[in-house]
Protein backbone atom coordinates (compact mmCIF):
# COMPACT_ATOMS: atom_id res chain seq x y z
CA UNK A 1 0.00 0.00 0.00
CA UNK A 2 1.64 3.37 -1.56
CA UNK A 3 0.64 6.73 -0.62
CA UNK A 4 1.19 6.74 3.41
CA UNK A 5 4.68 8.51 4.56
CA UNK A 6 6.19 8.66 7.46
CA UNK A 7 6.70 11.98 9.58
CA UNK A 8 9.87 13.12 11.78
CA UNK A 9 9.08 13.77 15.21
CA UNK A 10 12.96 13.75 16.43
CA UNK A 11 16.22 13.33 15.06
CA UNK A 12 16.12 9.51 15.26
CA UNK A 13 12.02 8.59 15.72
CA UNK A 14 9.34 8.83 13.13
CA UNK A 15 5.84 8.49 13.19
CA UNK A 16 4.20 5.98 11.29
CA UNK A 17 0.93 5.44 12.74
CA UNK A 18 -2.81 6.47 11.61
CA UNK A 19 -5.81 8.45 11.92
CA UNK A 20 -9.46 7.34 12.51
CA UNK A 21 -11.23 9.82 11.38
CA UNK A 22 -14.00 7.73 12.02
CA UNK A 23 -14.49 6.22 15.30
CA UNK A 24 -17.34 7.55 17.45
CA UNK A 25 -17.70 5.21 20.39
CA UNK A 26 -13.85 3.58 21.99
CA UNK A 27 -15.57 1.24 24.56
CA UNK A 28 -18.13 3.19 26.05
CA UNK A 29 -16.57 6.39 25.22
CA UNK A 30 -17.85 8.65 23.26
CA UNK A 31 -15.12 10.20 20.42
CA UNK A 32 -17.09 12.82 18.34
CA UNK A 33 -13.43 14.47 16.86
CA UNK A 34 -12.01 10.58 15.94
CA UNK A 35 -8.51 9.28 17.01
CA UNK A 36 -5.16 8.37 16.42
CA UNK A 37 -3.15 5.03 16.83
CA UNK A 38 0.25 6.41 16.88
CA UNK A 39 3.02 3.93 16.22
CA UNK A 40 7.01 4.99 16.04
CA UNK A 41 9.73 3.80 14.09
CA UNK A 42 13.51 4.82 15.66
CA UNK A 43 16.35 4.67 13.09
CA UNK A 44 19.45 3.69 14.88
CA UNK A 45 21.71 1.54 14.09
CA UNK A 46 19.09 -0.97 13.43
CA UNK A 47 15.16 0.05 12.68
CA UNK A 48 13.37 -0.41 15.93
CA UNK A 49 9.41 -0.16 15.46
CA UNK A 50 7.75 1.38 19.00
CA UNK A 51 3.77 -0.31 19.16
CA UNK A 52 1.71 -0.78 16.07
CA UNK A 53 -2.06 -0.43 15.58
CA UNK A 54 -5.88 -1.64 15.52
CA UNK A 55 -5.55 -4.46 13.12
CA UNK A 56 -7.75 -2.58 9.82
CA UNK A 57 -4.68 -0.23 9.42
CA UNK A 58 -1.79 -2.89 9.76
CA UNK A 59 -1.06 -1.76 5.78
CA UNK A 60 -1.21 2.10 6.29
CA UNK A 61 1.42 1.91 9.22
CA UNK A 62 3.73 -0.79 7.20
CA UNK A 63 3.38 1.84 4.20
CA UNK A 64 4.24 4.79 6.87
CA UNK A 65 7.71 2.31 7.77
CA UNK A 66 8.27 1.51 4.17
CA UNK A 67 8.59 5.26 3.12
CA UNK A 68 11.70 5.35 5.62
CA UNK A 69 12.65 2.14 5.32
CA UNK A 70 12.00 -1.66 4.26
CA UNK A 71 10.10 -3.52 7.30
CA UNK A 72 11.91 -6.65 6.94
CA UNK A 73 14.94 -4.24 8.24
CA UNK A 74 13.01 -3.99 11.78
CA UNK A 75 14.74 -6.03 13.80
CA UNK A 76 13.16 -5.00 17.07
CA UNK A 77 9.41 -4.01 18.34
CA UNK A 78 8.37 -2.89 21.50
CA UNK A 79 5.36 -3.13 22.74
CA UNK A 80 4.06 -0.84 25.64
CA UNK A 81 0.33 -1.61 25.75
CA UNK A 82 -1.27 -5.44 24.84
CA UNK A 83 -4.74 -3.45 24.22
CA UNK A 84 -6.27 -4.43 20.80
CA UNK A 85 -5.81 -0.58 19.28
CA UNK A 86 -2.00 -0.66 19.60
CA UNK A 87 -1.31 -4.87 19.25
CA UNK A 88 -4.35 -5.62 16.99
CA UNK A 89 -1.99 -6.35 14.06
CA UNK A 90 1.65 -7.17 16.07
CA UNK A 91 1.09 -10.65 15.57
CA UNK A 92 0.81 -10.47 12.00
CA UNK A 93 3.68 -7.87 12.15
CA UNK A 94 5.72 -10.04 13.39
CA UNK A 95 5.14 -12.90 11.07
CA UNK A 96 5.72 -10.24 8.21
CA UNK A 97 9.05 -8.66 8.93
CA UNK A 98 10.76 -11.65 11.30
CA UNK A 99 12.16 -9.18 13.76
CA UNK A 100 14.85 -10.51 15.61
CA UNK A 101 13.52 -9.41 19.15
CA UNK A 102 10.00 -8.13 20.37
CA UNK A 103 9.62 -6.50 24.11
CA UNK A 104 7.01 -5.95 26.32
CA UNK A 105 6.59 -5.57 29.99
CA UNK A 106 6.17 -8.74 32.47
CA UNK A 107 2.58 -8.77 32.16
CA UNK A 108 2.65 -7.27 28.48
CA UNK A 109 4.08 -11.11 27.79
CA UNK A 110 1.64 -12.43 29.52
CA UNK A 111 -1.13 -10.62 28.28
CA UNK A 112 -0.42 -10.92 24.61
CA UNK A 113 -0.31 -14.24 25.31
CA UNK A 114 -3.77 -14.60 26.41
CA UNK A 115 -4.88 -12.42 24.00
CA UNK A 116 -3.50 -13.92 20.60
CA UNK A 117 -2.36 -17.35 21.82
CA UNK A 118 0.18 -16.58 19.51
CA UNK A 119 3.50 -18.88 19.09
CA UNK A 120 6.21 -15.51 18.96
CA UNK A 121 9.17 -15.52 21.72
CA UNK A 122 8.59 -11.90 23.83
CA UNK A 123 11.31 -10.96 26.36
CA UNK A 124 10.01 -9.63 29.47
CA UNK A 125 11.64 -5.90 30.05
CA UNK A 126 11.69 -5.26 33.78
CA UNK A 127 10.96 -1.79 35.43
CA UNK A 128 14.05 0.34 35.44
CA UNK A 129 15.79 -1.72 32.57
CA UNK A 130 18.20 0.44 30.32
CA UNK A 131 18.80 -1.63 27.08
CA UNK A 132 20.55 -0.65 23.86
CA UNK A 133 18.03 -1.32 20.73
CA UNK A 134 19.12 -0.82 17.57
CA UNK A 135 21.88 0.82 18.67
CA UNK A 136 20.40 3.66 21.03
CA UNK A 137 19.32 3.44 24.68
CA UNK A 138 15.98 2.90 26.19
CA UNK A 139 14.69 3.11 29.75
CA UNK A 140 11.91 0.81 30.46
CA UNK A 141 9.26 2.07 33.71
CA UNK A 142 6.36 -0.06 34.33
CA UNK A 143 3.39 2.05 34.50
CA UNK A 144 0.70 -0.92 36.05
CA UNK A 145 -3.12 0.15 35.54
CA UNK A 146 -2.20 2.87 33.83
CA UNK A 147 -4.47 1.81 32.55
CA UNK A 148 -3.46 -2.10 31.80
CA UNK A 149 -1.44 -3.89 34.28
CA UNK A 150 1.08 -4.54 31.73
CA UNK A 151 1.21 -0.61 30.67
CA UNK A 152 4.66 0.74 30.24
CA UNK A 153 6.58 3.61 29.35
CA UNK A 154 9.95 4.07 27.69
CA UNK A 155 12.62 6.89 27.65
CA UNK A 156 14.55 7.22 24.48
CA UNK A 157 17.86 8.73 25.66
CA UNK A 158 19.42 10.48 22.59
CA UNK A 159 16.26 12.28 21.62
CA UNK A 160 15.40 13.04 25.42
CA UNK A 161 11.97 11.30 24.09
CA UNK A 162 8.92 9.63 25.95
CA UNK A 163 6.92 7.15 24.49
CA UNK A 164 4.32 8.10 27.22
CA UNK A 165 1.90 4.98 25.52
CA UNK A 166 -1.79 5.66 27.20
CA UNK A 167 -0.26 8.32 29.24
CA UNK A 168 -0.67 12.04 28.42
CA UNK A 169 -2.74 10.93 25.29
CA UNK A 170 -6.08 11.77 23.91
CA UNK A 171 -8.55 10.78 21.45
CA UNK A 172 -8.43 13.30 18.21
CA UNK A 173 -8.05 12.79 15.02
CA UNK A 174 -6.02 16.11 13.61
CA UNK A 175 -4.17 16.44 10.28
CA UNK A 176 -1.80 17.34 12.74
CA UNK A 177 0.53 15.53 13.89
CA UNK A 178 2.13 18.02 16.85
CA UNK A 179 0.30 19.61 19.23
CA UNK A 180 1.86 23.38 18.90
CA UNK A 181 -0.08 23.36 15.34
CA UNK A 182 -3.58 22.76 17.21
CA UNK A 183 -5.87 25.06 19.10
CA UNK A 184 -4.89 24.62 22.97
CA UNK A 185 -8.73 24.61 24.34
CA UNK A 186 -9.59 21.78 21.63
CA UNK A 187 -6.24 20.23 23.31
CA UNK A 188 -7.30 21.17 26.75
CA UNK A 189 -10.41 19.41 26.25
CA UNK A 190 -9.81 16.13 24.90
CA UNK A 191 -7.37 15.22 27.00
CA UNK A 192 -9.76 16.63 30.02
CA UNK A 193 -12.65 14.21 28.38
CA UNK A 194 -9.49 11.27 27.65
CA UNK A 195 -8.29 11.67 31.04
CA UNK A 196 -11.99 11.29 32.89
CA UNK A 197 -13.28 8.78 31.00
CA UNK A 198 -10.22 6.28 30.90
CA UNK A 199 -7.71 7.25 33.44
CA UNK A 200 -9.62 8.96 36.45
CA UNK A 201 -9.75 5.64 38.73
CA UNK A 202 -5.93 5.66 38.10
CA UNK A 203 -5.56 9.16 39.61
CA UNK A 204 -3.29 8.25 42.45
CA UNK A 205 -1.25 6.19 40.46
CA UNK A 206 -0.68 9.40 38.03
CA UNK A 207 0.59 11.65 40.92
CA UNK A 208 3.32 8.89 41.83
CA UNK A 209 3.82 8.71 37.68
CA UNK A 210 4.62 12.29 37.72
CA UNK A 211 6.76 12.37 40.98
CA UNK A 212 8.71 9.56 39.60
CA UNK A 213 9.80 11.39 36.34
CA UNK A 214 10.85 14.41 38.01
CA UNK A 215 13.12 12.43 40.53
CA UNK A 216 14.76 10.65 37.62
CA UNK A 217 16.23 13.61 37.13
CA UNK A 218 16.16 13.20 33.02
CA UNK A 219 15.48 15.69 30.66
CA UNK A 220 12.47 15.51 28.93
CA UNK A 221 11.97 17.30 25.44
CA UNK A 222 9.13 15.60 23.37
CA UNK A 223 6.19 12.97 24.83
CA UNK A 224 4.97 10.64 22.16
CA UNK A 225 1.78 9.27 23.44
CA UNK A 226 -0.25 6.48 21.48
CA UNK A 227 -3.07 8.44 21.20
CA UNK A 228 -3.48 12.13 19.90
CA UNK A 229 -0.51 14.81 19.01
CA UNK A 230 2.74 14.86 19.87
CA UNK A 231 4.24 17.06 22.37
CA UNK A 232 7.23 18.87 21.70
CA UNK A 233 6.58 22.21 23.28
CA UNK A 234 5.43 23.59 25.98
CA UNK A 235 5.14 20.28 28.09
CA UNK A 236 4.96 21.77 31.29
CA UNK A 237 1.16 22.75 30.28
CA UNK A 238 0.55 19.24 29.34
CA UNK A 239 2.34 17.60 32.56
CA UNK A 240 0.55 20.62 34.29
CA UNK A 241 -3.07 19.66 33.09
CA UNK A 242 -2.51 16.10 34.42
CA UNK A 243 -1.64 16.82 37.89
CA UNK A 244 -4.58 19.05 37.70
CA UNK A 245 -7.17 16.63 36.86
CA UNK A 246 -5.59 13.87 38.88
CA UNK A 247 -5.52 15.71 42.31
CA UNK A 248 -9.23 16.50 41.51
CA UNK A 249 -9.32 19.88 43.92
CA UNK A 250 -13.26 20.55 43.23
CA UNK A 251 -13.88 24.00 41.47
CA UNK A 252 -16.74 26.11 41.90
CA UNK A 253 -19.13 23.89 39.48
CA UNK A 254 -21.97 21.84 40.08
CA UNK A 255 -22.90 19.17 37.02
CA UNK A 256 -26.73 19.00 36.61
CA UNK A 257 -27.63 15.27 34.82
CA UNK A 258 -31.36 14.68 34.59
CA UNK A 259 -33.66 13.10 32.47
CA UNK A 260 -37.37 14.09 32.16
CA UNK A 261 -40.67 12.90 30.41
CA UNK A 262 -43.67 15.25 30.87
CA UNK A 263 -40.89 18.26 31.46
CA UNK A 264 -41.50 18.40 35.18
CA UNK A 265 -37.78 17.56 36.20
CA UNK A 266 -36.39 19.26 33.70
CA UNK A 267 -38.00 22.59 35.07
CA UNK A 268 -36.95 21.45 38.40
CA UNK A 269 -32.89 21.34 37.03
CA UNK A 270 -33.19 24.93 35.32
CA UNK A 271 -34.78 26.25 38.67
CA UNK A 272 -31.91 24.06 40.66
CA UNK A 273 -29.24 25.95 38.03
CA UNK A 274 -30.83 29.49 38.55
CA UNK A 275 -30.40 29.02 42.39
CA UNK A 276 -27.14 27.94 41.72
CA UNK A 277 -25.92 30.63 39.64
CA UNK A 278 -27.35 33.40 41.89
CA UNK A 279 -25.42 32.20 44.60
CA UNK A 280 -22.35 32.09 43.48
CA UNK A 281 -21.20 28.48 41.64
CA UNK A 282 -21.38 27.69 37.91
CA UNK A 283 -23.95 25.52 36.89
CA UNK A 284 -23.30 22.63 34.01
CA UNK A 285 -26.76 21.75 32.72
CA UNK A 286 -26.78 18.06 31.15
CA UNK A 287 -29.73 16.82 29.84
CA UNK A 288 -29.06 13.40 29.15
CA UNK A 289 -31.46 13.01 26.19
CA UNK A 290 -28.95 14.65 23.86
CA UNK A 291 -25.71 14.02 26.01
CA UNK A 292 -23.57 11.22 27.02
CA UNK A 293 -22.11 9.51 29.55
CA UNK A 294 -18.81 10.37 28.70
CA UNK A 295 -19.77 14.53 28.03
CA UNK A 296 -20.87 14.25 32.06
CA UNK A 297 -17.71 12.59 33.69
CA UNK A 298 -15.80 15.24 31.39
CA UNK A 299 -17.67 17.99 33.02
CA UNK A 300 -17.43 15.66 36.20
CA UNK A 301 -13.89 16.15 36.52
CA UNK A 302 -12.13 18.80 39.39
CA UNK A 303 -16.24 19.80 39.92
CA UNK A 304 -17.57 20.59 43.03
CA UNK A 305 -20.85 18.63 43.40
CA UNK A 306 -23.06 16.15 40.99
CA UNK A 307 -26.94 16.76 41.01
CA UNK A 308 -28.83 14.14 39.59
CA UNK A 309 -32.69 14.45 38.77
CA UNK A 310 -34.82 11.46 37.34
CA UNK A 311 -38.59 11.21 37.46
CA UNK A 312 -40.04 8.07 38.84
CA UNK A 313 -40.67 5.49 36.39
CA UNK A 314 -41.43 1.81 37.05
CA UNK A 315 -40.58 2.46 40.58
CA UNK A 316 -37.28 3.16 39.48
CA UNK A 317 -34.96 5.56 37.88
CA UNK A 318 -34.86 7.13 34.30
CA UNK A 319 -32.73 4.74 32.43
CA UNK A 320 -30.55 6.96 31.09
CA UNK A 321 -29.79 7.81 34.46
CA UNK A 322 -28.74 4.21 35.82
CA UNK A 323 -26.37 4.14 32.83
CA UNK A 324 -24.40 7.09 34.04
CA UNK A 325 -24.58 6.15 36.98
CA UNK A 326 -23.13 2.73 36.76
CA UNK A 327 -20.53 4.36 34.59
CA UNK A 328 -19.59 6.67 36.57
CA UNK A 329 -19.75 4.69 39.56
CA UNK A 330 -16.65 2.25 37.68
CA UNK A 331 -14.32 5.70 37.03
CA UNK A 332 -14.30 6.14 40.45
CA UNK A 333 -14.57 10.44 41.00
CA UNK A 334 -13.49 11.73 44.07
CA UNK A 335 -13.98 14.97 46.47
CA UNK A 336 -17.50 15.45 44.75
CA UNK A 337 -20.56 16.48 46.82
CA UNK A 338 -24.25 14.71 45.23
CA UNK A 339 -27.56 15.28 45.77
CA UNK A 340 -30.77 14.02 44.01
CA UNK A 341 -34.30 15.30 43.00
CA UNK A 342 -37.18 14.50 40.55
CA UNK A 343 -40.76 14.43 40.14
CA UNK A 344 -42.86 11.94 40.60
CA UNK A 345 -46.29 10.76 40.42
CA UNK A 346 -47.74 8.48 43.12
CA UNK A 347 -44.66 6.37 44.63
CA UNK A 348 -41.95 8.27 44.04
CA UNK A 349 -38.98 6.05 44.52
CA UNK A 350 -36.29 7.74 42.57
CA UNK A 351 -35.00 10.28 44.76
CA UNK A 352 -34.13 7.41 47.24
CA UNK A 353 -32.71 4.61 44.54
CA UNK A 354 -30.57 7.86 43.65
CA UNK A 355 -29.25 8.07 47.14
CA UNK A 356 -28.56 4.45 47.11
CA UNK A 357 -25.99 4.97 44.19
CA UNK A 358 -24.69 8.10 45.87
CA UNK A 359 -23.55 5.65 48.93
CA UNK A 360 -21.94 3.22 46.70
CA UNK A 361 -19.95 5.55 45.08
CA UNK A 362 -18.75 7.19 48.60
CA UNK A 363 -19.86 10.56 47.41
CA UNK A 364 -20.84 13.18 50.14
CA UNK A 365 -24.24 14.37 50.65
CA UNK A 366 -24.75 18.10 49.48
CA UNK A 367 -28.48 18.48 50.70
CA UNK A 368 -31.08 15.76 51.19
CA UNK A 369 -33.14 15.15 48.12
CA UNK A 370 -35.93 17.18 46.68
CA UNK A 371 -39.04 15.63 45.47
CA UNK A 372 -41.81 17.11 43.60
CA UNK A 373 -45.19 15.42 43.11
CA UNK A 374 -46.14 16.50 39.30
CA UNK A 375 -46.08 19.57 37.98
CA UNK A 376 -44.11 21.95 39.48
CA UNK A 377 -45.85 25.25 40.43
CA UNK A 378 -44.66 28.78 41.82
CA UNK A 379 -43.76 27.52 45.01
CA UNK A 380 -41.74 24.01 44.38
CA UNK A 381 -39.74 25.68 41.77
CA UNK A 382 -39.09 28.58 44.46
CA UNK A 383 -37.95 25.66 46.80
CA UNK A 384 -35.74 24.04 43.44
CA UNK A 385 -34.08 27.48 43.53
CA UNK A 386 -33.57 27.34 47.12
CA UNK A 387 -32.23 23.79 46.78
CA UNK A 388 -29.77 25.40 44.60
CA UNK A 389 -28.69 27.85 46.84
CA UNK A 390 -28.20 25.45 49.33
CA UNK A 391 -26.11 23.17 46.99
CA UNK A 392 -23.83 26.40 46.06
CA UNK A 393 -22.53 27.38 49.33
CA UNK A 394 -21.32 24.09 50.36
CA UNK A 395 -19.61 24.15 46.74
CA UNK A 396 -18.14 27.41 47.56
CA UNK A 397 -17.08 26.43 50.86
CA UNK A 398 -15.22 23.30 49.47
CA UNK A 399 -13.43 25.13 45.95
CA UNK A 400 -12.10 28.01 48.88
CA UNK A 401 -10.88 25.04 50.72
Amino acid sequence: MSGFRAVRVSEHVFWVGAVDWALRDFHGYSTQRGSTYNAFLVMGEQPVLIDTVKAPYRDEMLARVASVVSPKEVKVIVSHHAEMDHSGCLPQVIELIRPEKVYASTMGVKNLADQFHHPHQITAVKDGERLKLGGLDFTFLETRMLHWPDSMISYLHADELVFSQDGFGMHLATPHLFADENDLSVLRYEGRKYFANILLPYSALILKLLERIKTLGISIKVIAPDHGPVWRKDLGTLLGWNEKWATQQPENRAVIAYDTMWQSTALMARSIADGLREAGAEPIVMPMNCLTRSDVMTELLCAGAFLVGSPTINSTIFPTLADLLSYAKGLKPKNLLAAAFGSYGWSGEACAELERWFKDMGLESAAPALKVKFVPDGAALEGCRKFGEQVAQRVRERAKA
